[in-house]
Parts: structure tokens; sequence; C-alpha cells
């Protein structure tokens, strides 16, 4: 089954527009990664100031090539993931970060009318 890894990102409340406007303009490659399977941005509505950033992959080898390859060039500068052009890096919108990892044991799709 598949592995899901959520990062918890601690975002004060005058980032949060910052934020959401980065994973907008991000550089996409994750959609075309081998064994990727799904992504969400989930925004929090009361209780807690962190966003978790959902990914599904096939297996942790996947992850694992897409974290050494594609989405450390673009954390490293060699992506579009809003940095400034020819200049510095902005500041992180996060104040702190966790990831978590899961491993899917079960799943059901809507049943069907």
């Amino acid at each position: 089954m598949s592995i899901v890894k959520i990062n918890a990102l601690t975002v004060p409340q005058e980032q949060r527009e910052v934020l959401e406007k980065r994973f907008a303009a991000r550089a996409g490659t994750v959609e075309s990664a081998d064994g990727f399977e799904w992504f969400e941005l989930l925004k929090p509505l009361e209780g807690t100031d962190q966003y978790l950033v959902y990914t599904r992959w096939r297996d942790e080898a996947a992850f694992q090539a897409w974290m050494e390859g594609p989405m450390k060039a673009a954390h490293q500068g060699g992506g579009s993931e809003g940095g400034a052009e020819g200049g510095e890096r902005p500041k992180p919108a996060a104040t702190g970060s966790t990831v978590w990892t899961f491993e899917v044991v079960q799943q059901a799709p809507p049943k069907q009318a």
C-alpha cells in the first residue's frame, strides 16, 4: 500500500497569505514525479496555526527519490519555489516544520449510487 507524508508547517497569521501564494506558484514538479499519487495543502480553520502539506506516494523509495532530486534542487534555488529573481531567497513563511509518515493500511472510495 501507499505511504503518506504530512508536513505540519507552523505559520503565523500574518504569513498565511504568503504561504498560500508560494504554494500556488510552486514549480509543480511533484505532480510528475515517479510514484507520486496525491498532493493537498490543508489550511487550518480553527484551533491551530499549522498548515498540513499532504502527499501520497507509491512507496518510501519514490518519496526519497523525489526528495533527493527535484525537491532538493527546488529548495536550493534550482527551481521556482517563490524565490526572488536573481536575488536572495525570501524569508520562510513557516516558523517550524514537522514531517509525519504513515502507511495506508485501509482505504475506501465513495460508494456509487
